[in-house]
């Protein structure tokens, strides 16, 4: 997944803070201090009014003027920090009124909130931004460099879902450069006449500077392309001089890649600008996309597009199309959002697109169409901030606006076809006003102020911290997620613990119909990870209560178990996020039967939450994961699930227990509450894991997770996150009846073992021996090291209550899926190192000879190689590489590197060996190869590569269009719809009011040969009242002969009754096998819009028309569309048409 970051603002009116005035909104030097929820609402309301003060600009400049302002407010933040900490250890003791606790966390959240955003996206932006301007302080200039940070730190964000590339783009106008100056003049023509447009281009334009900086990196970890582009801009004089006009103003346009078309390198880098070979001196057009434009390679061939060979990109046909657009309208500025309408309806596929123009500056284009993208508008002070994740414009607003690239019910009578475009203007910048929307067809689309969404994360959420991912920072956070939960919640008394929770997570009501038994049965439910946390909660019920508890995904409830009346059930629904569409249609179908809802959920105010008579919130109600494998969450369930369990077991059997059940239940609580501290010793075995995750999970193919009683549960948790991890299909067995499912395989076996008594220990082992002697691999999690002698390694982790073992064994298989998946993505470096290196000579000398490259590449070769074939002797590679990949790759290194002689590649391959094959194909086959050994850790592969999430459904969208849907509805089969026809057919759906019946016609005969006969196959609607000729005189003939040669949709009019029909082939094998009449009736006007999008898409008529009117017309009159009957220009001969344009 790639991603686009922009800012566009204008320049701010507000004056720029002082010392004085920040401190009459909160003293530096007074030691603040929590000792109640009043002064927490009191600290939040002067941290508010602190940072709207500090916010946009002015508050940068604030920051650089007076830098003990800042060095005074980091200090504030941290002491209060300190303070909260030691506040929310307080209150794991306290007991709480009614939603008290709950109050609390909302304004705990909010002054960490604030205390964030004050020293980090306030105070260290402002350090950057002084660093990046290298001492120039002008507002203007700031202004300029404070856009720079800010695209930086979003490029750093977006980088979570894969890198490989980055780019940064400036359209600086009024810019501080001396022209005529000949050092300056010589300094731009240096860096002018690259092509390619690689880091550091400059191009000039009607008075405008464009600025660009790259970096293409196969190999390397998040936040170094950032780096590398911090550090070209910095040390870039010439940038910071023409940044130090008074006026000086500047669109950035960021972008973060993952390439799915076209290799990595920096010409392939986005932005990308709008020359070609033949277009030097054309319009300067700069664009960045999301997505693939599926139809790229016909669009070059059309528009006889002349690209620099090395840009091999399909976006890059954007920017040159659009240029060429704005030239074909003759260059006026009012014609820029025509040109980028125009060529943003060309491009078939899920796409997301920026651009901007050097000869309309101020404006900034945004296009969105299909499923697979998404583009959101922030809107800050006196600037917009557009990204393609919300997560990317966070640190300066939490307000935006979301594009829809999708079809839209209520919008479908006024616009032609899916997908939004948007213009942003400068010099209205952080108004709703300077936001103008469109339809793809330029159908405006007003916008209202209820359309604009709040974020419901911060910078605080999604930074990553010092860890090198956030799936391993997750995990570090998870005994923190897990004392929170229990926070307020778990009491002492006495020596003994006790549950409370509060009226809002277990109402009264629940605890009145379980003390009567009446409630007879609970349902645990979710799905994923959510579901397997009701597994545990599931256990706890049915052992500790006498009441049917069932544990299953949310589906399986919906589809299966329902009952009419189920006023004798309690649900309970687990989701992390609220949201989980199939859980939340469960619980509306339950609770419309009586069921009574409780739901454990992570956000408050979620779609979950609001359904539920009673919520428990984990951890603090927001506990934000940024990687798709979720692993912190699970944690904070089993947490919740535990203290409703308990909740649950004192309503049904009454507090006062016989003595052992007590004593076993305050066991419970107590190992429940020293849990996050046995949870960190777990994490201190990082190292251990590491070691023996590296040496088995590349080597094995075949996979197993184990374990019996309640470490079942951690098993299939374990599963789930290592099948997301490293793409393995993994079995999740009890124990004991491994040996009886495929040890054949020979698998790796990770056997989740603690908190076992000594008999069931003992079994345990007996089976670890079984495993070993069937050449598996076990690797056993343990309190109990020695108890193993048989495994190939122990994990060790703390006891615990045997209740809640499962909890450390599930933390021991998290780490393990981490450094496991880390170990199989190591095993593609050899390969990303080889094909790096013939991307950069390529890009360095495009015209050098196969050999040449060869010799050049030979140091590489001989030392990735190796190392490939060091692996492949120890049999690292077996477990995710395949062995056709594996041999190919083998094979060409020898061929590349001349230990086999050229002359036996045909015998090998059946292809002429020479130097370029070798290449080429070397080259392909290490792209398989870093395919299949890729592991994106905080993102999956279909989300990690454009190529499958953005996969074109531009197909299935033109599939929902009515006109289509009758067509396929009267028996037509999808794939006898040629996409010409399917095109033709969208683009009449626009004009067609209603279908009011349809004739299907099989064909018999070839039509070309005139000898075909019609058949009628089927009717429906009207059309089963009307005679058909054919009946009488089954001859094709006429039109539909001519529709069945031509292979082509037709719209006509019958010459004897006058209605509308719309005939379509049906194409089997390139042959017109049949045919589909239907009966329509059309719009009597549609708009000039609409109109014309009808006309352009269905045979092209538009044209047709426009030529035959300009034959004698100095111009055409796109106003008159509106104004004929839609009947009329579909169906009137031309020439009759152009004489209405005439008159």
């Amino acid at each position: 997944m790639c991603g686009i970051i922009a800012i566009t603002r204008k320049r701010s009116t507000r004056h720029v803070p002082t010392r004085d005035s920040l401190e009459k909104l909160i003293d530096f030097d007074q030691r603040l201090s929590i000792r109640d929820h009043g002064e927490i609402k009191s600290l939040v309301e002067k941290f508010s009014k602190l940072k709207s003060e500090l916010s946009g600009v002015p508050g940068i400049l604030c920051l650089i003027g007076e830098p003990a302002i800042g060095t005074h407010l980091d200090h504030l933040c941290s002491t209060l920090r300190e303070t909260i900490t030691v506040f929310e250890k307080s209150l794991a003791s306290t007991k709480f009124n009614s939603g008290e606790l709950e109050e609390i966390n909302k304004s705990l959240i909010e002054l960490k909130d604030l205390l964030w955003h004050v020293s980090n996206d306030r105070v260290q932006t402002a350090a950057a931004v002084e660093n990046l301007a290298n001492g120039q302080t002008s507002a203007s200039s700031v202004e300029a460099f404070t856009s720079i940070q800010q695209v930086l730190s979003g490029i750093d964000r977006l980088e979570v879902r894969g890198r490989d590339s980055a780019g940064l783009h400036l359209m600086i106008q009024n810019h501080g450069l001396d022209l005529n100056d000949p050092s300056i003049r010589s300094l731009i023509e240096q860096r002018s006449n690259d092509l390619n447009y690689c880091s550091g281009s400059i191009r000039e334009a009607d008075g405008v500077l464009s600025f660009v900086y790259k970096v293409a990196s196969e190999i390397g970890e998040l936040g170094e392309n950032t780096l590398a582009l911090r550090r070209a801009i910095t040390d870039d004089e010439l940038l910071h001089q023409a940044l130090e006009g008074e006026t000086v103003s500047a669109v950035v346009i960021g972008h973060s890649r993952w390439a799915s078309v076209g290799i990595i390198s920096e010409p392939n880098t986005h932005p990308m600008n709008s020359e070609t070979l033949d277009s030097a001196n054309s319009t300067l057009v700069i664009a960045a996309a999301n997505g693939d434009v599926d139809n790229f390679a016909d669009l070059k061939e059309s528009q006889n597009l002349k690209i620099p060979p090395l840009i091999t990109s399909d976006s890059k046909v954007i920017p040159t199309i659009m240029a060429n657009e704005f030239s074909d309208l003759e260059g006026s500025s009012s014609n820029t959002f025509e040109a980028f309408r125009k060529t943003v309806s060309y491009l078939d596929g899920s796409v997301a697109i920026v651009a901007n123009a050097a000869q309309d500056p101020d404006k900034v284009f945004l296009a969105l169409r299909g499923s697979g993208q998404g583009l959101y508008v922030g809107i800050s002070d006196d600037a917009y901030i557009v990204a393609s994740e919300p997560y990317g414009l966070v640190e300066t607003t939490n307000e935006y606006l979301r594009m829809n690239g999708e079809h839209i019910k209520n919008r479908k009578e006024h616009v032609s076809g899916p997908g939004e475009v948007v213009v942003l203007s400068a010099h209205k910048a952080g108004t709703l006003e300077g936001i103008n929307r469109y339809s793809y067809d330029g159908t405006p689309l007003p916008i209202s102020d209820e359309e604009l969404e709040k974020t419901e994360i911060t910078t605080r959420d999604i930074d990553r911290r010092n860890f090198p991912h956030f799936l391993l920072k997750e995990i570090f956070e998870a005994p923190e997620s897990f004392e929170k939960t229990l926070r307020g919640n778990l009491f002492e008394n006495d020596g003994n613990l006790s549950v409370a929770l509060t009226e809002e997570e277990f109402p009264s009501a629940l605890g009145e119909k379980l003390q009567a038994s009446e409630i007879n049965k609970i349902y645990i439910i979710g799905q994923g990870t959510a579901a397997v946390a009701g597994q545990a909660l599931a256990r706890y019920l049915n052992e500790e209560t006498p009441l049917p508890a069932e544990d299953l995904p949310s589906t399986e409830l919906s589809g299966f178990r329902l009952s009419q009346d189920m006023s004798d059930v309690l649900v309970i629904a687990i989701s992390q996020s609220g949201t989980t569409t199939d859980t939340n249609r469960t619980v509306d179908l339950a609770r419309s039967r009586g069921a009574t809802v409780i739901s454990i959920v992570n956000r408050r105010n979620s779609d979950l939450s609001q359904k539920s008579e009673g919520v428990i919130y984990t951890s603090d109600g927001r506990d934000i994961e940024m990687s798709v494998a979720s692993t912190k969450a699970f944690y904070s369930q089993i947490a919740a699930g535990f203290l409703l369990g308990v909740a649950i077991s004192d309503a049904v059997n009454g507090i006062s227990q016989e003595p052992n059940r007590a004593i076993r239940r305050n066991e419970l609580l107590m190992a429940l509450k020293e849990l996050p501290v046995k949870m960190k010793e777990v994490l201190l075995e990082q190292s251990a894991i590491k070691t023996a995750a590296e040496e088995l999970a590349p080597s094995r193919r075949h996979w197993a997770i184990v374990g019996n009683g309640s470490n079942i549960v951690a098993a299939r948790e374990i599963r789930i996150k290592l099948s997301e991890l490293c793409y393995k299909s993994i079995a999740a067995d009890f124990t004991e009846d491994k040996k009886h499912i495929d040890l054949s395989a020979e698998p790796l076996i990770l056997i989740c073992a603690t908190g076992l008594q000594e008999s069931t220990e003992s079994d345990v082992s007996k089976e670890v021996a079984i495993y070993r002697a069937h050449k598996a691999s076990p690797v056993v999690i343990s309190d109990n090291v020695g108890a193993y002698p048989a495994a190939h390694r122990v994990i060790p982790v703390p006891k615990t209550d045997p209740r809640l073992g499962f909890v450390l064994s599930a933390m021991a298989g998290h780490l393990f899926g981490y450094e496991a998946a880390l170990s199989i993505d190591a095993l593609a470096n050899p390969f990303r190192v080889t094909r790096s290196a013939i991307e950069k000579i390529l890009s360095l000398n495009p015209e050098i000879s196969a050999q040449s490259l060869l010799d050049s590449l030979k140091p590489t070769l001989l030392e990735a190689s190796n190392r490939f074939f060091d692996g492949l002797r120890a049999g690292e590679y077996n477990g995710s590489l395949e062995a056709s990949t594996a041999t190919r790759i083998a094979t060409l290194y020898r061929y590349a590197l001349g230990s086999i002689p050229l002359d036996s590649y045909q015998i090998d391959t059946g292809k002429v060996g020479t130097p370029a094959t070798i290449v080429e194909d070397l080259n392909a086959v290490l792209t398989i190869g870093i395919e299949e050994l890729t592991r994106p850790i905080d993102a999956i592969k279909h989300q990690a590569k454009t190529v499958t999430v953005g996969i074109s459904r531009s197909d299935e969208e033109l599939l929902q269009l009515g006109l289509i849907m009758e067509v396929i509805a009267s028996g037509m089969p999808r794939d006898r719809i040629s996409y010409r026809n399917l095109r033709n057919l969208a683009a009449l759906d626009a004009a067609v009011e209603s279908t009011v019946g349809f004739i299907r016609y099989a064909i018999e005969g070839d039509p070309d040969e005139g000898n075909a006969q019609l058949h009628v196959i089927d009717k429906g609607g009207i059309a089963r009242d009307l005679a058909s000729r054919t009946e009488r005189d089954p001859k094709l003939r006429g039109s539909k002969h001519l529709v069945a040669v031509q292979q082509e949709v037709s719209i006509t009019k019958g010459r004897h009754d006058g209605r509308i029909i719309i005939l379509v082939p049906e194409i089997k094998d390139k042959q017109t096998v049949g045919l589909t009449l239907i009966h329509v009736r059309l719009r009597d006007r549609i708009s000039e819009q609409s109109a014309r999008h009808v006309l352009q898409g269905y045979q092209d008529r538009y044209t047709q028309i426009f030529d035959y009117v300009t034959e004698t017309e100095p111009t055409f009159r796109d106003d008159l569309l509106a104004t004929l009957p839609i009947e009329d220009l579909l169906i009137a001969p031309v020439e009759e048409l152009a004489e209405m344009w005439r008159s």
